[in-house]
């Protein structure tokens, strides 16, 4: 017999409304398990962080994501306020695991290149950003993160 679980979490946020809603299936674990979209536009394999083989981790995945959806977040402002934004414009995440406590944990840094900025518009829009980008949202309180403008 199957049993369903539900659980809903009390967020900061709520949603007025569901733009989008990204679906998965996992099997296996971070040692050898899978992961893959229910349109099959990702499907990925996973390792253990530093041990042989060619799958990602969780922690990799969450760095791409963040990063891209902050590039957005600094695009969307910077369009509301016709700021041109450098062609070059790139971030270099970073997803620390490590343990707090008895428990895992995860601590996370952007940083941040704007080249050819100025650098107060920069670290303007860099600021606002982090108050808009769902991922830095969802981080904020909840583990350490660093943002820096490079």
């Amino acid at each position: 017999m199957t049993q369903v679980v539900q659980a809903r979490e009390s967020s900061i946020a709520h949603l007025n409304k569901v733009l989008y809603t990204a679906k998965a299936h996992s099997a296996g674990g971070r040692d050898g398990g899978s992961s893959r979209t229910d349109d099959g536009r990702l499907d990925v394999k996973f390792n253990v962080p530093g041990t042989p083989g060619t799958g990602t981790n969780p922690e990799q995945l969450f760095a791409a994501g963040w990063s891209t959806c902050f590039i957005g977040a600094l695009q969307n402002i910077a369009g509301k306020k016709k700021i041109a934004l450098p062609a070059d414009l790139a971030i270099d995440a970073e997803v620390d695991l490590g343990l707090a406590g008895p428990n895992f944990g995860l601590a996370g840094r952007l940083n941040i290149t704007l080249p050819g900025m100025d650098r107060n518009v920069a670290q303007a829009l860099v600021e606002e950003a982090h108050q808009t980008c769902p991922y830095s949202r969802a981080t904020r309180g909840n583990i350490d993160v660093t943002i820096n403008l490079v």
